[in-house]
């Protein structure tokens, strides 16, 4: 049976579609001969009639389904548009009989006989395609069960684009509406969600698909949490945007976003705040092919901006979000201007030139080493790309006289305990202290905390982790961590941007923090596995505490101190917080400088430290180079920051003699 399927299978397209109109040519004279049959219950009382008719019910039939695209249709996935033509064509066909009968044969043919051979000519032509769909499609033993929680339109479609595949078998349907619950799909019955532990157990199944693009994030958080503990794995169908906008398929499912693990909704944003820094402007975005840049990027190119300007020192994220907003632009036909420009934001003539070239309006400054460990290790690099790049493309700002300069920071920049937070923290600093000398350019910052999916985020970690096999590295038990989408900070980032009045400090509300820990155990959860530890010594894979990383905390804040106001956005904080009078500022930058040149990370610390009072190490240096150079390391020339001579910002590095 299996050969003389793959031999049907690999007959020529020209060969099947012979072979269809042969069994038309067969089917429809018999259908109309048990027409008359039925009518008249004689077995010679249809064969008295003039043959003609049986030919002209048989070249009208075949021309009729042919110009229904019929027999151009792919039997093995022949679906509701075929059936619709065969119903069509079969009333077509007994409607050329009937009139056929009324000139062809002696005695006129009625009505009834008209009918009853659309039915057994649907019956029949319909039932031979679906027979050669039954014998073409390959069979297979049933394997891997999965159930799919959602009865609509979107579990339909699922079910029906599972169904060719071999592995996956359906065995229920899962819906909340009660309206829906008893019936049948496809042969699969619609159950009550509190029948799924039942299905696991006597049915095997071991994979929900969940299809519901239409529930909020919340909803699908709940679900999730009620499926996680029974030992299946868990997916999910693209959500109801990417479908609308063609960028997913209902098949195309995939592993639970990191963002239903928060369960928490999206507050739609405020239309006058989202665009008002954008509209008809010239936005540039540092950064633009990191995680944030890259998504603020996206989001302001839907916004219709007069130019988008894309600057960013790696080549390769440059030429990635390139490629991706030309694709975006062409796929939702969209007026946009936009330039990709190499560069490095502490090469300040090259961030001078860029603004006088292109009249930009408005910044979003999202460039920045944000990764603890690295940025720990690498002290003098990272300073002068958050510190020192952030300071000279703001010199740059004021000079060109852009409009609104919007600073990306972190919830790492409060009471920091490393590198990397001493250094936002100083940059909010410096844009607090320009703000004093400026009279057009608006300064302010968006302080948050992790983003889901960004490059060094836990969830991309784990989700690699488990794909290996474990073990999971989490750094300590009680380590929480505030988190939020990546579309959903980009998104408050611009609407905090349009509320600035100068200096301005916003916080994000980044509703519950998470514990690490119960995120990896919840990934390991909805990745149908078990979690192997004490409890249970058998379990799949094991999470291992690896201690905090130098300059890592278990709690991070949002606010220095609780001076903090209400803003128009549900979600969005003006912190009142403490700043230095900018001749300070310029003192600390100039000592920096200097350090910088002669690559003495100790006395870096040490201004950071002077700069940002709550900067308190976490641990000793772990400076790469400084701590292989440490037998060989000078005595550093820098005794007094207000005993040297002022450094100009156009100064990029000051070396010591």
């Amino acid at each position: 049976m299996d050969r003389f399927r793959r031999k049907l299978a690999n007959l020529p397209r020209a060969s099947k579609r012979a072979l269809m109109m042969t069994a038309d040519a067969v089917l429809v004279p018999v259908a109309l001969w048990l027409a008359f049959l039925l009518k008249y219950d004689s077995l010679t009382n249809g064969l008295e009639r003039n043959p003609w008719l049986y030919v002209g019910a048989v070249a009208a039939s075949i021309l009729i389904f042919a110009g229904l695209d019929l027999y151009r249709a792919v039997v093995r996935y022949i679906g509701a548009r075929a059936f619709f033509a065969v119903v069509a064509g079969s009333v077509a066909s007994a409607t050329v009989v009937y009139v056929l009968g009324q000139t062809m044969t002696w005695r006129p043919v009625p009505a009834s006989v008209a009918v009853i051979y659309a039915l057994v000519a649907l019956t029949w032509v319909g039932g031979s395609r679906f027979l050669a769909r039954r014998l073409l499609l390959p069979t297979h033993t049933i394997g891997e069960r999965v159930v799919i929680y959602g009865a609509g339109e979107a579990g339909v479609r699922l079910a029906r684009s599972l169904a060719p595949r071999c592995g996956l078998t359906v065995s229920a349907f899962l819906d909340d509406k009660r309206l829906l619950q008893g019936g049948h799909i496809d042969g699969a019955r619609v159950l009550r969600p509190d029948a799924l532990p039942a299905l696991i157990k006597d049915q095997g199944v071991s994979r929900v698909l969940l299809a519901m693009p239409t529930a909020s994030r919340r909803r699908r958080g709940e679900i999730i949490r009620r499926i996680e503990g029974l030992g299946v794995r868990v997916q999910t169908i693209p959500d109801l945007v990417d479908l609308v906008s063609g960028q997913a398929r209902v098949e195309d499912v995939r592993d639970v976003d990191a963002s239903d693990l928060l369960g928490r909704d999206v507050v739609p944003p405020k239309e006058h705040l989202y665009e008002a820094c954008i509209r008809d402007k010239v936005v540039m975005v540092t950064g633009a092919g990191g995680s944030i840049g890259s998504e603020l990027c996206r989001q302001v190119a839907r916004l219709r901006p007069r130019r988008l300007v894309l600057f960013e020192v790696s080549e390769l994220a440059l030429y990635q979000i390139d490629r991706e907003l030309r694709a975006l632009v062409e796929r939702d036909q969209l007026e946009l201007e936009f330039v990709s420009l190499l560069g490095n934001v502490h090469h300040e003539q090259r961030v001078r030139e860029v603004l006088q070239a292109y009249s930009v309006q408005t910044i979003y400054h999202a460039a920045a080493y944000k990764h603890v460990p690295i940025v720990e290790h690498n002290v003098i690099p990272s300073i002068q790309n958050n510190v020192i790049g952030t300071w000279f493309a703001a010199e740059a700002a004021l000079e060109c006289g852009v409009e609104t300069f919007v600073l990306v920071s972190t919830d790492k920049a409060v009471n920091p305990t490393n590198v990397m937070g001493a250094t936002k923290r100083m940059a909010e600093m410096v844009l607090q202290g320009l703000q004093e000398r400026s009279e057009r350019t608006r300064f302010c910052m968006v302080r948050f905390g992790n983003v889901l999916e960004s490059s060094g985020s836990v969830i991309p970690l784990f989700r690699e982790q488990i794909h290996r096999g474990g073990p999971v590295t989490v750094t300590h038990t009680e380590v929480i961590r505030y988190f939020m989408t990546i579309p959903e900070a980009a998104q408050l980032v611009l609407q905090a941007g349009a509320m600035a009045k100068g200096g301005d400090v916003f916080v994000l509300d980044m509703g519950q923090p998470v514990r690490i820990a119960d995120v990896a155990r919840r990934m390991i959860h909805l990745s149908g596995l078990t979690v192997r530890d004490e409890e249970n010594p058998e379990g799949d894979i094991e999470i291992q505490f690896t201690g905090l990383r130098p300059g890592e905390k278990l709690y991070e804040e949002l606010l220095i101190g609780s001076n903090v106001a209400g803003t128009e956005h549900p979600m969005i904080m003006r912190a009142i917080e403490h700043s230095l009078p900018w001749d300070e500022m310029q003192d600390l930058l100039q000592g920096i400088l200097i350090v910088m040149g002669d690559c003495d990370v100790a006395t870096a610390r040490d201004i950071l430290q002077q700069a940002v009072g709550e900067y308190r190490p976490g641990a000793d240096i772990v400076d790469n180079v400084w701590c292989r150079e440490s037998e060989k390391r000078r005595p550093s020339k820098v005794t007094s920051i207000q005993s040297r001579r002022p450094v100009t910002p156009r100064e990029v590095t000051v070396v010591a003699e």
